[in-house]
């Protein structure tokens, strides 16, 4: 592709993941993608989480700078609220609905996917979601009580990457839409190159920790691949959106538990 092209491919993925409006900022943005951009638009995945994390790492560092004097978990819920705008509550829409289908399915594919596609949420998805961003704020304020920033610059970038190896290594259950694209055209050595950057570069931060957190966010990635196979043979949007958010929550646990031992 040429290089023009791999910059349309960055713009559809900062365009799937974040609520940024990269289309008034940029013509090419406001162009439909051919399949070739759509599916490489999954390699700037981890990219977009690496810039997520930064954008959540310049507030509670701009109220440190200025010596703004408001409680952790004041500053937790802030964050939390900024993280959702970011993300305009893709990955969260795409969790509460999985956990309707899940429990409405019954073990059945045919009426799981069926109502994964209805646009309400029952009270499942409404408790699940509630108790997400609990467990999330009450994270978030133990890493800003400690000063613990360096797990929000990695955490979104590490849960992007296991759904980047989610959707090259799981089949798309739909037979349309702009999931058969990204399937179709993921190149799963550039996954594992990103692997091997990934490492390269957690050399030069706390290593051990970000070794860790890698080490889980696969895990949890291995681990909700198996229940989507299990269950509809493959992966959706909204799992997808579930995996993000589901291993961000797991991996703000693990760092807060690393930090405490």
């Amino acid at each position: 592709m040429r290089l023009g092209d791999w910059w349309h491919s960055f713009l559809v993925s900062m365009q799937f993941l974040t609520s940024i409006p990269m289309h008034k900022w940029f013509a090419r943005a406001r162009t439909m993608p051919n399949a070739q951009v759509a599916g490489n638009a999954l390699l700037f995945y981890p990219l977009v989480g690496l810039l997520l994390g930064a954008l959540l790492v310049v507030l509670p560092f701009t109220l440190n700078a200025n010596s703004v004097s408001i409680s952790p978990a004041l500053q937790a819920g802030i964050l939390l609220v900024w993280w959702v705008v970011l993300t305009g509550a893709l990955h969260l829409d795409g969790l509460g609905d999985s956990a309707d289908a899940w429990l409405g399915g019954l073990g059945n594919p045919e009426r799981t996917l069926a109502i994964m596609k209805d646009p309400t949420s029952g009270p499942v998805a409404v408790v699940v979601l509630v108790l997400l961003l609990l467990l999330k704020w009450l994270l978030l304020a133990e890493l800003l009580t400690n000063q613990w920033l360096l797990p929000l610059l990695l955490v979104p970038m590490l849960a992007r990457l296991q759904v980047m190896a989610l959707i090259i290594y799981t089949p798309y259950v739909r037979t349309k839409g702009l999931g058969t694209e990204l399937k179709n055209k993921a190149q799963g050595r550039g996954f594992w190159l990103q692997v091997l950057l990934v490492i390269g570069g957690l050399t030069l931060l706390q290593f051990w920790l970000s070794l860790v957190l890698l080490v889980v966010a696969l895990l949890v990635g291995w681990y909700w691949r198996k229940l989507m196979v299990q269950r509809l043979q493959g992966w959706t949007g909204d799992t997808a959106g579930a995996s993000i958010e589901l291993t961000e929550c797991v991996l703000l646990f693990a760092a807060v538990l690393a930090y405490s031992l």
